[in-house]
């Protein structure tokens, strides 16, 4: 294995084995030498060759193994930004998008992980129009990541008087928040506002203009971020979260040229695509992607995912239901 030793010792991980493998070195150097000095010497040295090659070996795959499990926990990310926003169906569109937040909000209480609000905008009945949160903990992209697309809701809306069940839907994007940033962001593409923040945080956030819109202008992507307590921490989580979203642009490019053959791909992972349905009148979620229903919905809305979660990690497929 060809490993770089200077990149080995800048890892804490890394850095003793990196000695060990510069001290395995040396000592070669100097039984080979020894050989050219006298080659009586052959079979003494051979043996010694013999055990530094297998300590360096053992040495080797201990860093290799060091530096795989540094690429899965790079892979799935223990913090994300998750995104909702109402599509199609107005104020019930907003409700449901409420809904959904509501529900992998309790579903990360019970996970233990850490939940924040970056951003949100209602409309007047408390749906939200959008929304972003920041959730940190132990496999939460790992666990998330098949979120991502459009959910559909079809149920009779508290305001509908005929009784007709309506669709609408909400779309779901998570972002995973990585450690490693391969992706820079020119400052001449950075367009910058800035405004007064509003809910939560005291007379300060009202009166001072700590909210932050950063607009990507190649792309025009734009993240808001508006929680924090300063307009610093704002700009720097917008900037953060704009990073997350176009590194993720960048590999979903590269990911469509090698499409064909990702057999153990669930969907897309597109916003636009219809995931999964929730059927009030019938008391049932499906999930289009793997054909799979499950029932007890209040229950699932209550947070209670852990199954459909799991059955998309394993690629668990059923018989769908219409």
């Amino acid at each position: 294995m060809n490993f770089n030793l200077d990149e080995l010792k800048k890892n804490h991980k890394t850095s003793y084995l990196a000695s060990i493998l510069e001290r395995l070195d040396k000592e070669e150097i100097e039984v080979r030498e020894m050989l050219v000095k006298d080659i009586t010497l052959k079979e003494m040295v051979d043996g010694e060759l013999k055990s530094i090659q297998e300590q360096r070996d053992a040495t080797e795959k201990q860093i290799q193994d060091i530096l795989n499990k540094d690429i899965k926990e790079e892979e799935f990310a223990n913090e994300i930004v998750l995104e909702i926003r109402a599509g199609a169906g107005g104020d019930e569109a907003s409700l449901f998008a409420w809904e959904l937040a509501h529900m992998y909000e309790l579903f990360s209480v019970m996970k233990g992980w850490q939940w924040k609000t970056n951003y949100e905008s209602k409309n007047e009945l408390g749906g939200y129009k959008e929304v972003s949160f920041e959730i940190k903990g132990k496999d939460v992209y790992k666990m998330m990541r098949y979120e991502t697309g459009v959910h559909r809701v079809q149920r009779i809306p508290a305001t509908e008087k005929n009784g007709r069940v309506h669709t609408s839907t909400a779309s779901v994007a998570v972002l995973p928040i990585k450690k490693k940033v391969f992706f820079e962001i020119n400052p001449t593409d950075l367009e910058m506002e800035y405004s007064r923040s509003g809910g939560k945080g005291g007379q300060n956030v009202n009166k001072v203009e700590t909210a932050v819109r950063l607009i990507h202008k190649p792309t025009g992507l734009d993240v808001r971020s508006t929680n924090e307590r300063s307009q610093l921490a704002n700009r720097e989580k917008a900037l953060m979260i704009l990073t997350a979203k176009l590194q993720q642009l960048k590999e979903e490019e590269e990911a469509k040229k090698y499409a064909g053959v990702r057999k153990d791909q669930i969907g897309t992972g597109d916003r636009s695509e219809k995931i999964r349905t929730y059927n009030f009148s019938q008391d049932r979620i499906t999930d289009h992607r793997i054909k799979k229903s499950w029932h007890n919905l209040p229950k699932i809305m209550e947070g209670g995912i852990e199954d459909i979660v799991n059955a998309l990690q394993s690629g668990e497929t059923g018989s769908e239901e219409e």
